[in-house]
């Protein structure tokens, strides 16, 4: 089965998209719980560092990682339909 390149990356892209999205509505609604889980997940300490989230930061963060997302899910597609056998 060969995958579609294009609709893969594009379905990455949404997907991170919509994360951010969510992502950043919890850092807004409790950044003190989210800055306690990033500390966690990076094994650092974000307390002493805090949130600095604005709306022209929302969007161009989303953008970005809607970007990288997708071009890195045309990759794995890419890949996969290169080393995927049609036996």
């Amino acid at each position: 089965m060969k995958l579609n390149e294009t609709a893969f990356a594009f379905a990455c892209a949404l997907a991170f998209a919509l994360i951010w999205i969510v992502c950043s509505l919890l850092v807004v609604a409790m950044p003190m719980m989210m800055s306690d889980m990033t500390g966690h997940m990076l094994h650092t300490n974000w307390q002493t560092m805090g949130w600095q989230m604005n709306f022209s930061g929302f969007v161009l963060g989303g953008i970005v990682w809607a970007l990288v997302a997708g071009l890195v899910g045309w990759l794995i597609a890419i890949f996969y339909n290169r080393f995927s056998t049609s036996d």
